[in-house]
């Protein structure tokens, strides 16, 4: 075989060896891609979200595990009414469980724990005053627990960041306050504008409020299931209302109730109020009796309703003594407009005075080496330095000259 016969071998070889590389490549692209193209391929990772309950809280083990989390009230007891009411709080998740406590000087125990997430703290609060039952109280000066809490007899309930717990004693003793503040501290944490808690409910005075009858609402079923005075269905929900209601004790064993409505906008509260103005005018007597003492005020995008058993002057200065805190921030220092003037006009003084300066100065030099020089070149051509000016000038003084006549060939 020759040198070319070798080599067209060899050619042929690497053709046949490079054309099939190139099949076994493209069918494993294709492979690859195909199905990414047809919408089949893709893969995603999908984290799942933290257990709202811990395994273990101070003394506390958890029995087996927690029941699956839920998306719907249905699912954590609520039905009817209920579900509803939560649902405008957001319900997002709920789980439940029993933890028991064994042996030691404490002696055993077990309490059932619930917990029921929410789409942010605003709903978490909202929820944990409808939950909160009537006789439950605040905890002892000293013991704080979570954001907001009630104590019960067997019962304890707490809400933290966009959750509301329930932890109920199955056998007569309930969790210890500081084991349940562990239970507070492992709660899934949220943070940005979705944990922070609602203003409405820091606005209402403290003074004489009855424990347990703040409620806060923001939807007309856990409105109207929460006592509200007012007919939830003209209170705007549909434009993002917010309401707290609170009762007071005033003289003579009366009762007075105290609305607060926040709405978006100065404007739609002003509609509000106008529409429960009307609406309670256009009742018959003993209807509008029945609201009692009457008092209405709007600031910016609040509204105020004072009504029940309060006199005329309570009504008065409990709706006059609450005020929208305004907070006002800025990102840079903003100098009063008088010292602005001020500080533009110092400003135009100094540019003036070191123009006129520097001005000056290029003057006296400009002098000096101009003098300078031409003193200088005047002693190089042996002159003196400073000399009187020589001036050209002609003789005006009027006296005649003799004319000189020029002879011919002279």
């Amino acid at each position: 075989m020759g040198v070319m016969d070798m080599v067209r071998a060899v050619s042929r070889w690497t053709g046949v060896i490079g054309l099939g590389v190139l099949f076994v490549v493209g069918g494993l692209g294709a492979g690859v891609s195909g199905p990414s193209a047809l919408g089949q391929g893709k893969t995603m990772l999908v984290m799942p979200p933290a257990p709202l309950l811990p395994q273990h809280f101070g003394g506390w083990q958890m029995e087996g595990s927690a029941s699956a989390d839920a998306a719907s009230a249905a699912s954590a007891g609520a039905a009817g009414d209920e579900a509803a009411i939560l649902k405008e709080y957001g319900l997002a998740r709920t789980s439940a469980t029993t933890y028991s406590s064994a042996g030691g000087a404490k002696g055993a125990g077990r309490v059932e724990v619930k917990a029921l997430e929410f789409g942010d703290a605003t709903g978490a609060a909202g929820a944990f005053t409808y939950l909160e039952k009537a006789g439950m109280r605040a905890p002892g000066a000293g013991r704080r627990l979570g954001s907001g809490a009630a104590v019960g007899d067997k019962e304890v309930l707490f809400w933290v960041g966009d959750t509301v717990v329930e932890a109920n004693a199955a056998a007569g003793r309930a969790a210890e306050m500081a084991e349940l503040t562990e239970l507070a501290g492992a709660m899934p944490k949220i943070g940005g504008p979705k944990g922070a808690a609602p203003l409405l409910p820091t606005m209402v005075p403290a003074k004489g409020l009855e424990p347990g009858s703040l409620k806060y609402a923001l939807g007309p079923a856990g409105y109207a299931a929460m006592g509200g005075v007012l007919p939830a269905a003209m209170l705007g929900w549909d434009k993002s209302a917010e309401a707290a209601t609170a009762s007071y004790a005033v003289t003579g064993g009366r009762r007075g109730v105290l609305t607060l409505l926040l709405y978006p906008t100065p404007q739609i509260a002003g509609d509000r109020g106008r529409a429960i103005t009307a609406m309670l005018n256009e009742l018959p007597k003993e209807q509008r009796e029945a609201f009692g003492t009457l008092a209405l005020r709007r600031e910016g995008p609040l509204l105020l309703v004072a009504t029940g058993g309060f006199s005329k002057d309570e009504a008065t200065r409990m709706v006059e003594g609450i005020h929208l805190p305004l907070q006002l921030s800025w990102d840079k220092k903003m100098p009063p407009q008088f010292h602005a003037e001020v500080q533009k006009t110092y400003s135009l003084l100094t540019s003036i005075a070191v123009f006129c300066g520097v001005g000056m100065a290029a003057a006296v030099i400009l002098g000096l080496f101009l003098g300078g020089g031409r003193a200088a070149i005047r002693v190089l051509q042996g002159k003196p330095a400073a000399t009187e000016p020589e001036f050209l000038h002609l003789d005006l003084r009027g006296r005649s000259a003799p004319i000189h006549r020029e002879e011919p060939g002279g």
